[in-house]
């Protein structure tokens, strides 16, 4: 009986590894800008950034091939009237619900951000910190979150989902 169990992991970890899926090549501007595109084809490239809509927010992609280093930003408002308690529950939002999309100051302006290094970042890790930025500035002001996960049984993890799946539909086929 022992053995069959073994022969079974094994055959079934040699059959998990022949469809382990083909590697996605490397991220550049290029790749970032076609995947971009499929999302909203009216983004507006400008040097090392893009402009982009997406559920009617502003986002702003910005790359550094120096610093192989990409970030997406959503401003959320002016940082100047902050308040103490609004600055802590963003920080405490950082900790835990804001997921891989954060809370930051730049420039005057409170936004949300992700960042990632870009050569390693894969289309679904794009597409999902996206989501999580867009929602993270949606939610600023109430739940303070980037969205794949909430507690309860609320419309919000449906309509981040429905986001999600749309983002990824329109990029299936980069």
């Amino acid at each position: 009986m022992r053995f069959l169990i073994i022969a079974f992991l094994t055959i079934a970890a040699s059959v998990a590894l022949a469809k382990d899926p083909v590697p996605e090549p490397p991220m550049t501007y290029e790749r970032l800008g076609r995947i971009i595109f499929a999302l909203d084809p009216d983004a507006d490239p400008r040097g090392d950034m893009f402009e982009m809509r997406v559920a009617e927010r502003l986002v702003v992609v910005v790359t550094d091939r120096q610093a192989d280093r990409m970030r997406v930003m959503v401003p959320i408002r002016e940082a100047h009237d902050l308040s103490e308690a609004d600055l802590r529950r963003m920080m405490q939002a950082n900790f835990d619900s804001a997921l891989d999309a954060r809370y930051a100051v730049a420039n005057g302006i409170l936004w949300s951000a992700y960042i990632h290094p870009l050569s390693p970042l894969e289309k679904e890790q794009f597409i999902s910190g996206l989501v999580q930025t867009v929602t993270a500035a949606e939610t600023y002001g109430t739940f303070y979150t980037g969205g794949s996960v909430q507690f309860g049984d609320g419309d919000s993890n449906d309509l981040q989902q429905q986001l999600l799946e749309e983002l990824l539909k329109r990029g299936q086929d980069l």
